[in-house]
């Protein structure tokens, strides 16, 4: 009875499918006829989605990738609405301290003055503009001034502040090192200029005087900070989208002509395309979305995927015009016979790149969601455009379908066969030795994140970060916040002196910087309080907690010196500092290690220890993208079967299909291994989106041997050969163009993007050989066990038969 009910479904699915091949039959006539008022609307809104691409901005702030929801990413907004925003800094650093010359100390003095005149600059400090705290006793509290207040005029002078700042151990290795002589000026940036348009002109202003500073000294001034490093990776990116576009083009370009050996399929292919980046980036407008590092390579991804398209669609035209010589029938059946063939192939392609919205990150879920729907859009615009301007030309003359009889072409085609027919125990045994050393390349992956990762070495920015590490430990914001789960217990002497111990051994590392916490204000506190003697920096005890008292409760004030590591009860306090850029693997073994020593100086039953900061967010965000990207891919590749099935109905050929094209990405794991690309969040989409690309292939390639085992009474080989000779040439030239394509981004400067650029074409090259030689093998030497009644009649079936379908005859068969 189950039985019977599975049939029944199964001819009802059939039934269905029959009647949308029925009506994308009538949809290639209808686009032919309508094919002004297509023009008109596609003009239209083309119109209407470059207009909206003018309110797409870029991406200056480290991107969103935890979920909303995520616990470090809830404790992180807790620590937001405590201590407020952490601040906007950018810092510069030379290999000298200004104080031991005059003439450098006021060249450093004058340049912090610059700066502190310049637009959405909010204070500068350095050695050169530090403060002091002044013990004032009517009223009890203390001042905070400057030290200095203008230029030095004699040595004496010189001598003097060094010897005052030199006794204030509240500005050893933090402004300057006492071992190294290096020196840093904080700049701390106004956010609502900082996050404007103004931003460029305030960087380059900053620039512009520390440039000017560093010629006149003959010293070289070292950027960093985080705000400073986003921005120039951003400009970065900025730059990057224009020059692959045009790289895109003029690849297309070349490659099109070599094959088509005419301008107008590459005029007609850049129209298609050029439509489709337009649609991108309206799509951002619409969206509000932002242009990141992900987002700005839709563009050129969508140039490098729509050719393809134009190229199956157009060899269909020429080769269907050859061979009848009827234009009107030829421009019906290329929407008729390939466009479903391309509507499968671009849904798979989609369908790769939608899997990215399952990841719950706002960075790839925007990636995916942009990509996915301009790919089906792309999809459209071809499908329409080609047939509709070609249909305004004339016939193609010989010379225009010259390119489909090329000596090579059968020539290529033979010896895919041959190897096919002959070769098979040669290409099992090369696949079989293939796929143990990609086992072993694949095991020397290694997964990694930093949040410079994808800049070269050789960057500014990157050589750069690394002296603030070398003579400072890193400028990557690192938050500690304690909860003593009581008001002003904060302000104990017990309480201190454990923060104290907290903080000792965070410095002892060598990834943190000096840290600044209540401890440190306190500190200065009581050494201001006894006349600024050096050995009295240190903590004020319980005797002397009487005296202190009207002085200290100053310094919770909003502008008091202790206010941005305190609460207004005194019951949370926080100790923030400075990091090197480790990455997520040696992060973990960093925090692996920490935390038990903290809990023994915080016991976890009376103190909340969090740790929290941008870096931290960062580095947690590329973990979650590595581990919920591979689900991505597992996503991807169900979602690509249920496809298949629908096309193929046979599980069999859909565990083929699978392993064929899951191949190239285990030798692309591999290749990753051999050259110690690290799996990270730029380098794990390639992936999912290579996955999605390749199986194109085997679509295509299936569906015609389907079609061929149906014309040819089930001769196995007779249909491979012929399934290769018809889509053999095509798949080397859209593999081709792809390949030429993704290559592109190896001219980036990000590691990522180039790296993204290799492997999904390195991955897409061997996909191109596995569907044109493993594949047909596996077809050969399986015969019969593959080709079940199911594959010959399937739900869906993207290759009609040259007749025309009639509804009559579509009707359930009575058993």
């Amino acid at each position: 009875m189950a039985s019977i009910h599975i049939q029944s479904w199964k001819r009802i699915f059939q039934l269905s499918f029959r009647l949308l091949a029925f009506v994308w039959t009538k949809i290639a006539g209808r686009i032919l006829r309508n094919r002004i008022a297509i023009l008109i609307v596609f003009g239209a809104l083309t119109a209407f989605m470059a207009f909206m691409s003018q309110n797409v901005n870029y991406q200056y702030g480290l991107p969103e990738l935890l979920p909303y929801d995520d616990s470090t990413l809830v404790e992180y907004r807790e620590f937001r609405a405590q201590y407020g925003k952490e601040p906007t800094v950018i810092v510069l650093g030379i290999e000298k301290n200004p104080i031991q010359e005059i003439g450098l100390f006021n060249s450093w003095y004058n340049l912090s003055e610059k700066l502190k005149q310049v637009e959405g600059v909010d204070t500068v400090v350095s050695v050169a503009s530090v403060y002091q705290l002044n013990r004032l006793d009517s009223p009890k509290k203390f001042l905070v001034q400057p030290l200095i207040t203008q230029r030095i005029n004699t040595q004496e002078e010189l001598d003097a502040i060094r010897a005052q700042i030199d006794a204030l151990p509240f500005y050893s290795n933090l402004l300057y090192n006492p071992e190294t002589e290096a020196t840093l000026m904080a700049i701390s940036l106004n956010d609502k200029i900082f996050n404007s348009t103004e931003r460029q002109v305030l960087i380059s202003s900053i620039m512009n005087l520390a440039t000017e500073f560093g010629e006149s000294n003959q010293l070289k001034i070292h950027y960093s900070g985080l705000p400073f490093i986003r921005t120039i990776i951003t400009n970065m990116v900025k730059s990057e989208l224009g020059l692959f576009i045009l790289l895109s083009i003029l690849v297309t370009i070349l490659i099109l002509y070599l094959f088509f050996r005419s301008f107008r399929p590459i005029l007609i292919s850049l129209l298609v395309v050029g439509m489709g980046v337009v649609w991108s980036l309206g799509t951002m407008g619409l969206m509000n979305y932002e242009i990141t590092i992900l987002t700005a390579i839709i563009p050129p991804l969508l140039i490098v995927i729509g050719v393809p398209n134009c190229v199956y669609l157009i060899n269909k035209y020429h080769g269907e015009f050859q061979s009848h010589q009827n234009n009107a029938k030829a421009l019906t059946r290329v929407v008729a016979h390939v466009g479903k063939a391309t509507f499968m192939t671009n849904a798979t392609t989609a369908a790769g790149f939608a899997t990215f919205i399952f990841t719950q990150s706002n960075l790839l879920i925007e990636f995916g969601i942009v990509a996915s729907i301009n790919i089906l859009l792309l999809f459209i615009f071809s499908l329409c455009l080609i047939p509709i301007i070609f249909s305004f030309l004339k016939p193609p003359k010989e010379k225009h379908t010259k390119h489909l009889d090329l000596p090579w072409v059968s020539s290529f085609v033979d010896t895919l066969i041959g190897i096919v027919e002959r070769k098979r125990p040669w290409v099992y045994g090369l696949g079989l030795l293939l796929f143990g050393l990609s086992l072993f390349g694949f095991s020397k992956i290694k997964a990694t994140g930093n949040i410079v990762d994808d800049l070269p070495s050789s960057h500014f920015v990157t050589q750069d970060l690394k002296f603030f590490e070398t003579h400072f430990k890193g400028v990557m914001p690192f938050e500690v916040t304690i909860d003593a789960g009581k008001p002003r217990m904060m302000l104990r002497y017990s309480t201190l002196k454990k923060i104290e111990k907290v903080q000792d051994l965070l410095y002892a590392y060598p990834e943190f910087s000096k840290p600044m916490s209540v401890v440190e204000g306190v500190k200065f506190a009581r050494q201001s309080f006894y006349g600024g003697l050096a050995d009295k920096y240190d903590l004020i005890n319980n005797r002397e907690r009487a005296f202190f008292k009207p002085y200290i409760s100053n310094f919770g004030g909003d502008k008091g010196i202790m206010s941005p590591y305190l609460d207004s009860t005194y019951q949370r306090a926080r100790i923030t500092l400075q990091m090197a850029d480790v990455g997520t693997d040696k992060m973990d073994l960093l925090l692996e290690d920490l935390k038990p020593k903290v809990d023994s100086i915080l016991d976890p039953t009376k103190f909340k220890v969090t740790y929290t900061g941008r870096s931290v967010i960062y580095l947690e965000g590329a973990k979650y993208l590595v581990k919920n990207l591979l689900i991505s891919l597992a996503l991807a590749i169900l979602i690509v079967a249920g496809i298949m099935a629908l096309l193929f109905n046979s599980l069999r050929m859909i565990l083929i299909s699978v392993l064929v094209n899951f191949f190239p990405l285990l030798m692309t794991a591999a290749l990753m291994g051999y050259l110690g690309i690290a799996i990270k969040p730029s380098t794990v989409l390639v992936f999912s989106i290579a996955f999605g690309i390749s199986v194109d292939d085997t679509i295509h390639f299936l569906a015609k041997y389907r079609q061929e085992l149906k014309n040819n009474n089930d001769q196995i080989g007779l249909s491979v050969h012929k399934a290769l000779s018809e889509t053999g040439v095509s798949m080397f030239y859209t593999s081709i163009i792809l390949f030429f394509g993704f290559s592109v981004f190896i001219s980036s400067e990000f590691g990522g993007t180039r790296a993204l650029g290799l492997l999904v074409s390195f991955t897409l090259l061997m996909a191109m050989l596995c569907n044109l030689i493993i594949l047909p093998s596996f077809l050969l030497t399986m015969e019969k066990m593959l080709v079940s009644k199911s594959f010959k009649e399937p739900y869906f079936d993207i290759y009609l038969d040259e007749e025309d379908i009639d509804i009559d005859e579509l009707k359930i068969e009575k058993k």
